[in-house]
């Protein structure tokens, strides 16, 4: 009997091309399915590939059969992780497949922001030259920026803006200070110590119960004035009312987000009536080369699974790769 595995997305052709090569699977596409389609259709699946799906203990009752849970990409907000643990069904991500994309992408945020790049260009288009609405840009060069989260994708955004000649802090609990000075970076314990040195703030860390609102009033009230944020990681983690608060008031410079609070917002979105903020649809990772990447990785983790091998580089639950005696 063929395994059946459920799409939630269309899958780059690079992944379908993995998926294709095996004559034992039975593959039920879809596109961004309502809730109770998605139900329905896991009550026969055996793997779901998941977007932004919720993957929660509802979902895991209409499915029976599920084995695993392969998300295209590396955020897993939307699993209830404890839940597919107790049901021992693995969720895998896509580690390493998207970090540079996202990283150049955070880059691209920051360079915007800092040189007003969509009001030139609009001025431009409306007929103007010299004379723009607000000349002030910025360099990067020179100064400070505190990247929240020293995982794949925050290392390469340090050493990105290292390039750039900036001094680089890190903040992250999950990496002891002599290793962050060890690769030539300034370790920050105290968060709202570091947004006190920053002329630059980039957030790379997980939407976690502790990072929810991370970046709140008191937050923008110790960020060094004339700042630039950045967030290419969760919407969540910046309170949106204090992130418009902060730009309204002149407390910041601008900011760059390719994610927000709520998603997709609404056009009434005060955010988007600002001059100084860039904002780009949650597709950091959404390059040509990303797209393929994540594609193979995400494909491949269902077929790892369903083989018998749980490779725990890629697994979020990885003790579930542990032989069941030998887990605590």
């Amino acid at each position: 009997m063929p395994h059946r595995i459920l799409l939630c997305r269309t899958l780059h052709p690079a992944g379908m091309a993995v998926l294709q090569a095996r004559s034992d699977l039975d593959l039920v596409a879809l596109h961004d399915p309502p809730v109770e389609q998605f139900h329905q259709h896991l009550s026969s699946a055996d793997a779901a590939l998941c977007w932004l799906e919720r993957v929660d203990r509802t979902a895991l009752a209409a499915a029976p059969r599920l084995k695993v849970v392969s998300r295209y990409g590396v955020g897993f907000d939307t699993v209830d992780i404890a839940a597919c643990t107790e049901r021992d069904i693995p969720v895998m991500v896509t580690n390493g497949a998207n970090d540079l994309s996202v990283a150049e992408h955070a880059m691209m945020l920051m360079l915007a922001v800092a040189r007003r790049a969509l009001d030139h260009d609009r001025h431009v288009r409306g007929g103007g030259w010299w004379d723009g609405p607000d000349p002030r840009m910025v360099d990067l060069a020179g100064r400070s920026v505190l990247v929240v989260g020293y995982g794949r994708i925050g290392s390469r955004v340090a050493n990105y803006c290292r390039a750039f000649h900036m001094r680089v802090l890190v903040m992250d609990p999950g990496f002891h200070p002599a290793r962050i000075a060890a690769d030539g970076f300034a370790p920050v314990r105290d968060l709202h110590q570091g947004l006190a040195q920053a002329d630059v703030v980039s957030l790379h860390c997980p939407l976690t119960p502790e990072t929810r609102h991370l970046m709140d009033e008191a937050a923008f009230a110790a960020l060094k004035p004339g700042a630039i944020l950045v967030n290419t990681a969760r919407g969540p983690i910046v309170s949106q009312p204090a992130l418009v608060a902060a730009l309204q008031g002149g407390r910041l410079h601008g900011a760059g987000l390719d994610v927000l609070e709520v998603e997709p917002s609404d056009a009434g979105n005060p955010l988007y009536a600002l001059p100084n903020v860039v904002v780009s649809p949650h597709n950091a990772a959404s390059t040509e080369e990303g797209l393929a990447r994540m594609a193979r990785q995400a494909a491949q983790n269902i077929l790892d699974v369903l083989d018998g091998r749980r490779d725990a580089a890629f697994m979020v639950n990885a003790e579930l790769a542990r032989p069941r005696d030998l887990r605590r």
